[in-house]
């Protein structure tokens, strides 16, 4: 317990010291080019050149190049997670809950293409992440949405004769539905009409 604790507290630490200058411009260069062509198209001297660095920085802070493309989707996890949670906030009522995640959810791929495409399209298709640790912070937000249709079942808003396991499914499954098109043709994403459309959708069939 003792080792398991010392290893969190380290990894805190290091979360909290500033991210180093070369870091940053490798990051930021894959997500400049992720904005123009996919990530197979891409090689490390690419991504050295247009950052202004050595190929051999590269490897200094990440293992490979899926490593990179896993830490820069983790900084995107961690930010939308704060502000999801905060979203949260303030709110009553797990449909309002559910109408707010689904707004939100939708409004992230419609104003960060790089994002969803890493997420939709670049990074399910191989089996080490979901042993990785970018895939806990997605798990994590799979638990609050979870937590939302329980409390709804508990407070007689959803249905209890629907596993939540299934209503989180079809929510966070819809969302990914209606938006993929979008992502794959970088076509416009509308959040308002969207998030009204599946809301309408999903609670006709959830709504106790």
């Amino acid at each position: 317990m003792a080792a398991k604790a010392n290893k969190k507290n380290t990894h805190q630490k290091q979360k909290n010291k500033p991210l180093p200058p070369g870091y940053i411009k490798i990051t930021q260069s894959l997500i400049a080019l992720l904005a123009k062509k996919e990530f197979n198209a891409i090689t490390t001297a690419e991504i050295a050149k247009n950052a202004g660095v050595t190929e051999a920085l590269i490897y200094k802070y990440f293992k490979d190049k899926r490593d990179l493309l896993h830490q820069v989707l983790r900084e995107y996890l961690e930010q939308y997670l704060v502000r999801f949670k905060h979203d949260l906030k303030g709110i009553k009522g797990a449909l309002n809950k559910l109408r707010k995640l689904i707004w939100s959810h939708i409004d992230v791929y419609a104003t960060n293409r790089v994002f969803a495409k890493i997420l939709l399209l670049e990074v399910r298709n191989y089996p080490d992440y979901y042993k990785s640790d970018t895939y806990q912070l997605v798990k994590i937000y799979s638990d609050i949405v979870f937590k939302i249709i329980e409390e709804g079942i508990q407070n007689k808003e959803i249905r209890s004769d629907i596993s939540p396991r299934l209503i989180r499914q079809g929510v966070l499954g819809s969302i990914e539905q209606v938006c993929l098109t979008g992502i794959i043709f970088n076509r416009e994403i509308s959040p308002d009409h969207l998030a009204e459309e599946l809301c309408e959708f999903i609670f006709k069939g959830i709504e106790k």
